[in-house]
């Protein structure tokens, strides 16, 4: 039997293993937004900035505010442009610059869908994130082969319902791996 690989992991999580030691990636759950023959871009959905709420980028970016802000947390979406806003969120995907990942989930980074979300009136789940994750050409796929991930379908349940704390276990138990049985070291077969 011969097992193949998608030809796009746009859609996917990505999930570090144990042994992935990169501090930025260390049991992160990434949801691939975009990826192709010109490398990959996602955003971690498992790590909350300890500094920083949604008030603060509404406030920087002059929006007017009609929800309590200061309760909508933002993310690290990843290493890299730590200076930019990436939106992951369900429907409605009419926002300008909008990307639809599935048929459930879209990300965007531009100001009118910050702006709903600040009047209350963007859509009912998003998660916003400053910076993202970033592959070139064939380096995810690299990685994927030094077994540093493992692959499934990205969860809006896990990404808008699940506590930040518990998505990369929750992601890996929807793959069916139980986390606790994981080892630290990468082998092949």
């Amino acid at each position: 039997m011969n097992i193949q690989a998608p030809q796009t992991l746009s859609g996917q999580f990505v999930v570090a293993m144990p042994a992935l030691a990169d501090p930025n990636f260390f049991q992160t759950v990434t949801c691939i937004s975009e990826h192709n023959d010109q490398g990959a871009l996602g955003v971690i959905v498992n790590r909350l900035h300890g500094l920083l709420s949604a008030n603060d980028i509404f406030t920087e970016l002059k929006l007017d505010v009609t929800v309590d802000a200061e309760q909508i947390p933002v993310h690290i979406g990843g290493p890299v442009h730590m200076d930019e806003v990436f939106i992951l969120h369900g429907q409605p995907f009419g926002w300008q610059g909008c990307l639809p990942i599935s048929e459930n989930l879209a990300i965007s980074n531009t100001v009118d869908i910050l702006a709903a979300i600040a009047r209350n009136e963007g859509p009912s789940d998003f998660l916003i994130a400053l910076g993202c994750a970033g592959w070139g050409p064939g380096q995810l796929e690299d990685e994927l082969l030094e077994n540093a991930w493992l692959t499934g379908t990205a969860s809006c349940d896990i990404i808008f319902k699940t506590d930040v704390s518990m998505r990369w276990e929750h992601a890996l138990r929807e793959m069916g791996v139980d986390p606790a049985l994981l080892c630290d070291t990468a082998g092949h077969a």
